[in-house]
C-alpha cells in the first residue's frame, strides 16, 4: 500500500461539475493499493495517518500534533496510479496495483477501518473509479509518502527460527 500524505489548508474532489468532498484543515491522502496488500497494510496505514505527527502544537512548536490531535479532517482519494512501474520505458505499467473490483472493496475496508480509529464524520472520501479534479491547498508545503512494509516470505532467511509470520 502507498500513500501520499498531504497536509492541507483545504482539500476538495469533483467529478464533472459536482462537489463529491471537501475538507478544511487536515491530511489529504493519495491511497495506492498493490495486488499483494492485505489487512496488516491497511492497519499500518491507517495506524500512520491517523497518527503522523505533521502540525504544530499550541506553542507553534513543529511535528508535533496529528490531525486526530486537533480534531481535523482527511480527505481520501483512491489513486491506482501510485502504483505505476516505469522499469520498462517511458509508459506506466500498472501490473502492481489491485484490481478494480477487489481493490473498491479494500479501499472501503480502509475507509472504514480509519472511521473505526478516528471521528468517523471526519473521514471523507473521493468516488472510487471516477475521473475526479482533486483540489489541494497544500499546507507548507508537506508532503510525505508512505509505503507499508513489504511482507516476508515464510521462508526467509530474516525467518530462520521457524516462527511463522501468520497473523
Amino acid at each position: 500500500m502507498r500513500a501520499i500524505v498531504q497536509r492541507v489548508r483545504s482539500a476538495s474532489v469533483t467529478v464533472g461539475e459536482e462537489l463529491v468532498s471537501s475538507i478544511g484543515r487536515g491530511l489529504c491522502v493519495l491511497v495506492g493499493i498493490s495486488r499483494d496488500d492485505n489487512k496488516k497494510d491497511m492497519e499500518y496505514m491507517a495506524r500512520k495517518i491517523t497518527n503522523l505527527r505533521v502540525f504544530d502544537d499550541e506553542n507553534g512548536k513543529r511535528w508535533m500534533k496529528s490531525v486526530t490531535d486537533l480534531n481535523y479532517e482527511i480527505l481520501c482519494v483512491s489513486q491506482f496510479t501510485l502504483m505505476c512501474t516505469l522499469k520498462k520505458g517511458n509508459k506506466p505499467d500498472y501490473h502492481l496495483s489491485m484490481g478494480a473490483e477487489q481493490s473498491e472493496q479494500f479501499y472501503n475496508e480502509f475507509l472504514s477501518m480509519l472511521k473505526s480509529m478516528y471521528d468517523p464524520e471526519k473521514i471523507k472520501d473521493g468516488r472510487f473509479g471516477a475521473y475526479m479534479q482533486v483540489h489541494i491547498d497544500n499546507d507548507g508545503p508537506v508532503t510525505i509518502p508512505i509505503d507499508s512494509p513489504p511482507q516476508q516470505p515464510k521462508d526467509s532467511p530474516s525467518n530462520k527460527s521457524g516462527a511463522s509470520n501468520d497473523p
